[in-house]
C-alpha cells in the first residue's frame, strides 16, 4: 500500500514543480519587459551631443527630466494656430491639436514660409509629447510648475499675413480680434498672473505680427526676426531671441561650385527703393550697377523670381544683404544655403545665435557709412583671396544646418538652436521672477509690475490698449494699487 501511495504522489510532485517554475519564469519576463529597452533604462546612453535630450525610439515620448528645456504649452483653441491653416479637429471627439505622428497640416508656400517659425516650434513640442521623432531638446510638460518656460502657441505671423485686412462690414480685422482674445485668455490664467508673463514665450516673427498686443506682452520672451519695429523697452537682446528666417530658395545639395565656377563676383536682386534704413539700397545701386562682374538689379518673387535668385546666388562668390524696410531679410539665409558668402550691410541687424556662432568666419559685415564710400566695397571684395573665400565657403556648408527649419526636426537645426537659445535665457528669467517675489508677503510693498517708466509713450500705448479692451495683464488693475487674487 505504501509503495502504491508513493507511486501516486510522484507525478503530482513533478506537476507542482513544473507549474511553479513556469509561474516564476513568466513573472520575470513580465517585469523585464516593463522596465523597457536598455536605452530607456540607461538614458545616458541615448543622449545626443549638441541639442540636449535624446531622440526617443519609435512611439516613445520625450522624457522631460532629460530635456534641456521643459515647456508648458497652453491648449489654445485651434483658431489661434492650426485652424489658421484650415485644419479642423477630426471626428466627433474634437481636440485642440493634430496627431503629428502620421502627417502634419501643410503650411502655405511662397513668402509666407519665411516667417513660419511658430509652426515649426509648435510641431516639435507636439512631437515631444506624442512620440513622433524629435531630438528632445525641448519637452512638453502638463504642469506649469514643472516647466522652465510657458509657450504661447499663436501663429501671429500667419494671422497677420492672412487676416490683417478689415473685411466689411466688420470694423476691425480678424488679426486684431485674435490678439484681443489672446490677451483675455492670458489675463485669466494663473500661469501668467504668477509671474507677470516673464516666463512666457511669444512668437511674432513677422515685423508686423502682434502689432497691437506686443505693448501688453512686454515682459515675455519674444522670438523675433529683428528689433526694427519694437521700442527697446518692449523688446531687446537681453530678454528676447532672434530667430532666422525660413529660407525661400532651395538648398544647394552636393555643391561643388568652387571659386572659379562662380563667375559673378557680387550679387543682389530685390527691391531697390525702400523706406527707413533701406535708403542705402539705392545709394549702393548707383555705386555698383556698372561695376564689372556685379549683378545688381530689381527682382521679386513674382513669376520665376525665386528660380532666378536661386541660380544667381549659386553662380556668385558674394551676395549682398542690405537693410530694407527692416534691418533683416530672408536674403541672408538664402545666401547661406546657396553657399554664397554674405556681405551684410545693415547697422541695426541682430544675427541669430550669435552667442555661439562667429559670423566673421563665413560672412563679411560692413558698416553702412563705409559701404557708401566710392570704391570702398569693391576694393574690400577684390582684396579677399581665393583661399580666404574657400574657407568661408566651406564654413557656410558646415553651419547651414543651424538655419534649417524642418519636420521632423533634427539635431542642431534651427528649431533646436532656438530651444537652446531660450534655455540660455532661463537663469535670467528666474532671476527676474525671484526679484518680483521679494515683497510678495506684504500687500503694501508689492513689487510694481507696470511697464518700464523710461518710455512714457510706451506706457500710454499699453494702458490705452488694455483699457479699451477691459484687459489687465499685469496681475492688478493699472489704475489701482490693490492686489488681485489668482483665479
Amino acid at each position: 500500500m505504501a509503495a502504491a501511495a508513493t507511486t501516486c504522489r510522484s507525478p503530482l510532485v513533478w506537476l507542482f514543480a513544473l507549474t511553479a517554475a513556469l509561474f516564476f519564469a513568466s513573472w520575470y519576463l513580465l517585469l523585464d519587459s516593463a522596465a523597457g529597452p536598455p536605452a530607456a533604462r540607461y538614458p545616458s546612453q541615448g543622449l545626443r551631443l549638441g541639442g540636449g535630450g535624446r531622440r526617443p525610439g519609435p512611439g516613445s515620448k520625450c522624457e522631460p527630466s532629460e530635456a534641456l528645456l521643459r515647456v508648458f504649452m497652453y491648449d489654445l483653441p485651434p483658431e489661434f494656430h492650426f485652424g489658421l491653416l484650415d485644419w479642423k479637429p477630426p471626428g466627433f471627439r474634437g481636440g485642440v491639436w493634430p496627431d503629428v505622428r502620421g502627417g502634419v497640416p501643410e503650411y502655405p508656400g511662397g513668402l509666407n514660409l519665411q516667417h513660419s517659425i511658430e509652426y515649426w516650434l509648435t510641431l516639435d513640442l507636439l512631437a515631444s509629447e506624442q512620440g513622433a521623432p524629435t531630438p528632445c531638446a525641448a519637452a512638453r510638460v502638463r504642469d506649469a510648475a514643472d516647466a522652465d518656460v510657458v509657450f504661447v502657441p499663436f501663429f501671429a505671423s500667419l494671422s497677420f499675413n492672412r487676416h490683417s485686412r478689415v473685411v466689411p462690414p466688420a470694423r476691425d480685422s480678424e488679426d486684431r480680434a485674435l490678439q484681443r482674445r489672446l490677451l483675455q485668455f492670458l489675463a485669466a490664467r494663473p500661469e501668467w498672473r504668477r509671474t507677470g508673463g516673464r516666463d512666457h514665450v511669444v512668437l511674432a516673427h513677422h515685423p508686423n505680427g502682434m502689432l497691437d498686443a506686443r505693448y501688453r506682452l512686454w515682459p515675455c520672451v519674444f522670438v523675433l526676426c529683428d528689433f526694427g519695429r519694437y521700442p527697446p523697452s518692449v523688446a531687446n537682446l537681453d530678454k528676447d531671441v532672434i530667430a532666422p528666417y525660413r529660407h525661400v530658395v532651395a538648398n544647394f545639395a552636393n555643391d561643388t561650385a568652387t571659386y572659379d565656377d562662380r563667375p559673378t563676383l557680387l550679387y543682389f536682386q530685390g527691391a531697390i527703393y525702400r523706406k527707413d534704413g533701406g535708403f542705402i539700397r539705392q545709394e549702393l545701386y548707383y555705386l555698383l550697377k556698372d561695376e564689372k562682374d556685379v549683378h545688381f538689379s530689381f527682382g521679386s518673387v513674382a513669376g520665376n523670381g525665386v528660380e532666378q535668385a536661386t541660380q544667381g546666388m549659386r553662380s556668385s562668390k558674394f551676395c549682398l544683404n542690405i537693410a530694407g524696410d527692416t534691418p533683416s531679410s530672408n536674403r541672408l539665409f538664402d545666401s547661406i544655403v546657396s553657399h554664397c558668402v554674405p556681405v551684410i550691410i545693415s547697422d541695426e541687424i541682430e544675427l541669430p545665435f550669435e552667442d555661439v556662432l562667429d559670423y566673421s568666419e563665413f560672412s563679411i559685415i560692413v558698416r553702412g557709412t563705409d559701404a557708401v564710400k566710392k570704391g570702398f566695397l569693391m576694393s574690400l571684395i577684390n582684396g579677399i583671396s581665393r583661399e580666404e573665400w574657400t574657407r568661408m565657403w566651406n564654413k557656410l556648408k558646415e553651419v547651414e544646418k543651424h538655419f534649417e527649419y524642418q519636420y521632423p526636426s533634427q539635431t542642431d537645426d534651427a528649431v533646436q538652436m532656438i530651444w537652446r537659445t531660450i534655455a540660455r535665457k532661463v537663469p535670467s528669467i528666474r532671476l527676474k521672477i525671484n526679484r518680483l517675489r521679494r515683497f510678495s508677503r506684504f500687500e503694501t510693498n508689492r513689487t510694481d509690475q507696470t511697464p518700464p517708466q523710461s518710455s512714457s509713450w510706451l506706457l500710454k500705448q499699453a494702458l490705452d490698449f488694455g483699457q479699451a479692451n477691459s484687459i489687465s495683464l499685469w496681475g492688478f488693475n493699472p489704475v489701482e494699487t490693490k492686489a488681485d487674487t489668482e483665479d
